[in-house]
């Protein structure tokens, strides 16, 4: 199977190159590409590749007999694999399955003093363990965060340069409408990316074959593992109130009210015994937090409402595989998104805006029916971005750009299923363009 282009492969080149690289930790939930990723980038770039993976060979847990010194820790491992060689200066060292582990976090700081080899640790980072690992290694590693692939992987994988890219962010800036074949080429190719999502095994089918065919067994076995994963490394009672909201996520989209409401997920149950279920989905990569804004006003750290939010999918293709039967013969045949339209156009953009480094944040107010569905900011400007799935009139963002009382709104996005236009001082997109967002944002 070939390769796909990722951009952690400009990252490890970047890296590579840096004379006063630090070991690097590459996190992400499972089943994105890190392994293989790394494994092509060592391939490369070095003679020498030392891989060791905690869950397959539990064995090399006991490297660290002798401390935690570079030299030590290369004494231990060429005892159980001779066979492995250590060139100095043109060997990769790479410990796969951090998670299994962490306690191998120590040794960064040593390797980085020694300085002979270059490391690489990844894993998917789940709940707990990655704190053990932050306060091990502080000071002495670089960490990457890696996603399924986005919109921009995605084209690339279907055979679209950077050329295309750089026309649709040029027709953005410029307010220039699409022409019939590009409006209707990108949304093909987006609801095709929406309805696979972005994990590597799923889009591979999907090129290998052309079609959807067997994306939806492999989708269904992703989710299996994500729930095998929660039992794994979750404890105690947390492993079933992990799964009760891991499982409550699509039928909470699904309704007009989106807010995630705890009261729902089991009977009686409460925020606080909740919390830490919800950050630990999060850590693990799995789900998206969206916060409830106090109120729609700069600066936005500090200024949300931590028991009000609503939660996505960090792959829109595992919601769209968490759908019933009928909803999912009914999205691949006819691409029809039905009832849950607004859900996965959120669900869509949460992923696009996630990926490509901004915050998720939205508004309701109690007392009325004025909500927004997220907000993006430029240096001086809040600006709220509407999610349409018909394109119906915005209430709320007209509001929100006309009323004296939010005087960091001066306009607004909407993200349509047509075309590019601008009125009101509402700026109107295709859903396709949203990966581009934050590149948008910055020529503002």
């Amino acid at each position: 199977m070939a390769y796909l282009k990722r951009k952690v492969d400009i990252f490890l080149s970047e890296w590579k190159n840096n004379p006063d690289k630090k070991p690097l930790i590459i996190k992400g939930p499972r089943q994105v590409g890190k392994t293989e990723s790394i494994r092509t980038f060592a391939k490369a770039n070095y003679k020498n590749l030392i891989e060791i993976n905690f869950v397959e060979e539990p064995k090399y847990k006991m490297i660290i007999s002798d401390g935690y010194k570079a030299d030590d820790i290369i004494k231990n491992i060429s005892l159980l694999d001779p066979s492995k060689r250590f060139e100095e200066g043109n060997t990769l060292l790479f410990f796969d399955e951090l998670q299994e582990f962490p306690e191998i976090s120590t040794a960064l700081k040593f390797f980085k003093i020694d300085g002979r080899f270059d490391v690489i640790c990844s894993g998917s980072m789940l709940g707990i363990n990655y704190r053990k690992i932050e306060s091990n290694s502080v000071g002495y590693k670089t960490d990457y965060e890696m996603y399924s692939l986005d919109f921009e992987e995605f084209l690339w994988a279907k055979g679209y340069g950077d050329d295309f890219t750089e026309n649709l962010l040029n027709h953005m800036k410029t307010l220039t409408p699409f022409n019939e074949l590009e409006l209707s080429v990108c949304n093909s190719l987006f609801l095709d990316f929406s309805i696979l999502g972005g994990m590597p095994a799923v889009v591979r089918e999907y090129i290998a074959k052309g079609t959807f065919e067997g994306s939806l067994d492999v989708q269904r076995q992703l989710i299996a593992d994500y729930k095998e994963d929660i039992r794994k490394y979750a404890e105690g009672m947390d492993q079933t109130r992990i799964l009760n909201v891991f499982n409550q996520i699509p039928p909470q989209l699904a309704k007009d009210n989106k807010k995630f409401q705890i009261s729902k997920v089991a009977s009686g149950a409460r925020f606080k015994d909740y919390r830490g279920c919800i950050e630990w989905l999060c850590d693990a990569g799995m789900i998206n937090i969206c916060y409830c804004l106090n109120f729609p006003e700069l600066p936005l750290t500090g200024n949300y409402d931590e028991t009000k939010y609503k939660l996505y999918f960090g792959d829109t293709g595992l919601l769209v595989a968490m759908l019933d039967e009928e909803a999912q013969d009914d999205l691949r045949a006819n691409k029809n998104l039905g009832v849950y339209k607004g859900a996965l156009y959120e669900n869509m953009v949460s992923e696009a805006f996630k990926k490509s480094g901004l915050n998720l944040y939205y508004y309701k107010r109690e007392d009325s029916t004025l909500e927004e569905d997220f907000f993006v900011r430029t240096a001086d400007e809040l600006i709220p971005v509407e999610v349409k799935a018909a394109n119906g009139k915005s209430k709320s963002l007209r509001t929100l750009i006309e009323s004296d009382k939010y005087t960091d709104i001066r306009s607004g996005i909407k993200l349509t299923g047509g075309n590019i236009g601008f009125s009101d001082r509402i700026t109107t997109f295709p859903y396709f363009c949203t990966f581009l967002m934050k590149r948008y944002l910055k020529g503002k």
